[in-house]
């Protein structure tokens, strides 16, 4: 496990200190440092522009694969990611309707997709409790899915009624993702809460091996699962929702990163937890690099996530092995 994660952090180093130099001024691909630290327009390009854009897109990939791990280990379910338990639909229902009757300013927008990623959360919570058959888990995945399916139907009413020249687009660039609109300030406001979250969810790590067994397991081995199972979700949704405000919608870095982490660093969250935080920062960082420069227009964000996130999700179907390393 220190091999792989040794071996991803300096991945992580290398491709932040590729990124700073990637671009299109002050020539197109990858510029060398000395033309950077001698053309004052492209150093404050690098500084005001690059750097933030960098900076969102490793706390993004960190967030989205922290959280997964912490949903999938909670659920006992390896297919559950953020937008699990009606969080990402939550966010695309507040961010489109703050879009139509906020007139689609960016406060608007982030406080929309923030508020109702926590609504979801506690539907989700509150109709659980409703439900009269099954354990715990399972009847909180069936409230999960009943409300991202209530916030899919609002977001596809709420695109029916928008204005289809102005609010549409707005609506639909926003679902697809990217990172194009970041400066410092909004770096800034995506800090405390991301970095409390993943601070919390670092240092309960090793409770995660717990809560992942049986209620009365767990229970009978000191956890209150409960209560520590409910911290580590709030947390999670907290985190998600503070990036998800900012960068829109993206897909499959948190379902399928956590996979990859536990092929690497095998099952204890111990030692997953931190691989996941790294090649997380690492997959997001490189997609948002290639967003920029690929084309001449940049490409969503979201869309590369899903893309390569697709194919490394079949990859490990196709080569899955038996058992489970320890």
């Amino acid at each position: 496990m220190k091999r792989a994660f040794a071996v991803l952090a300096a991945g992580l180093l290398i491709v932040l200190a590729v990124s700073m130099l990637l671009g299109r001024y002050p020539g197109p691909g990858l510029s060398s440092p000395a033309a950077i630290l001698h053309d004052p327009l492209a150093l404050d390009l690098v500084a005001s522009l690059r750097l933030p854009r960098i900076a969102a897109a490793v706390l993004l990939g960190m967030v989205l694969s922290a959280s997964g791990l912490v949903f999938q280990m909670l659920f006992r379910n390896p297919l559950v990611d953020s937008g699990f338990l009606g969080v990402s639909q939550g966010a695309a229902f507040g961010a489109s309707a703050a879009i139509i009757f906020a007139a689609g300013s960016a406060a608007a927008v982030q406080a929309g997709a923030a508020l109702f990623a926590f609504l979801g959360l506690a539907m989700s919570y509150a109709l659980s409790r409703r439900i009269r058959f099954g354990g715990g888990i399972l009847r909180l995945v069936l409230a999960g899915i009943a409300v991202a399916s209530l916030f899919s139907a609002g977001t596809g009413m709420l695109k029916y009624l928008a204005d289809p020249h102005r609010q549409l687009p707005d609506i639909t660039f926003w679902m697809l993702g990217g990172l194009w609109n970041i400066t410092w300030p909004d770096v800034l406001e995506m800090l405390p809460v991301s970095l409390a979250a993943l601070t919390l969810m670092f240092l309960m790590r090793w409770r995660l091996n717990l809560l992942a067994l049986l209620e009365e397991t767990a229970f009978s081995l000191g956890a209150a699962p409960r209560r520590e199972r409910l911290v580590l979700l709030i947390a999670a949704v907290a985190a998600t929702a503070a990036v998800v405000a900012k960068a829109g919608q993206i897909t499959w870095v948190g379902l399928v990163i956590p996979h990859i982490a536990r092929r690497l660093a095998g099952s204890d969250a111990q030692k997953a937890f931190p691989v996941s935080l790294v090649l997380g920062g690492l997959f997001v960082l490189v997609c948002d690099d290639l967003s920029r420069t690929l084309l001449s227009g940049e490409i969503p964000l979201g869309i590369l996530t899903s893309l390569f996130g697709t194919v490394a999700f079949l990859i490990l179907l196709i080569k899955q092995r038996p058992g489970v390393r320890n």
